[in-house]
């Protein structure tokens, strides 16, 4: 197999995540960049969508994930985005990391970021989801 990557970098979006009532109540800015390893030899050569994975499903998935679900970590953001895009898309493994430029830390820094990585034997094998 090819070792091809596919990168969606600094997608941001306001949403609630958070362990501090300020964070639950009004938001904050979130960054997410998805690396997602394929083979893109069958796009690379037919030049057409459908044999490629769309990097605008990509983009949904990670903002319905991020703006619609309520997270206290951003570990449970990132794992969740791994999981679905691994669920859903011919993936066998992706990064995720999500940054909070702005995470209260009592101090000066430039945010908090995790980075995870997934691959997909270890999506078949997590327990089902509720």
């Amino acid at each position: 197999m090819a070792q091809d990557y596919l990168r969606l970098l600094g997608m941001a979006f306001h949403a609630y995540h958070g362990l501090q009532q300020e964070e639950i109540e009004n938001g904050q800015r979130f960054e997410v960049d998805v690396e997602l390893h394929f083979d893109a030899v069958p796009a690379g050569r037919s030049d057409r969508i459908s044999d490629t994975i769309d990097v605008r499903e990509i983009y949904a998935l990670v903002r319905r994930v991020v703006m619609e679900r309520r997270f206290f970590l951003i570990e449970a953001v990132a794992e969740h985005i791994a999981a679905e895009i691994l669920e859903r898309f011919p993936a066998g493994g992706v990064l995720v990391r999500v940054r909070k430029p702005f995470a209260p830390l009592g101090g000066l820094a430039n945010g908090s970021e995790i980075e995870i990585i997934r691959h997909r034997r270890e999506a078949e094998s997590s327990p089902p989801r509720p």
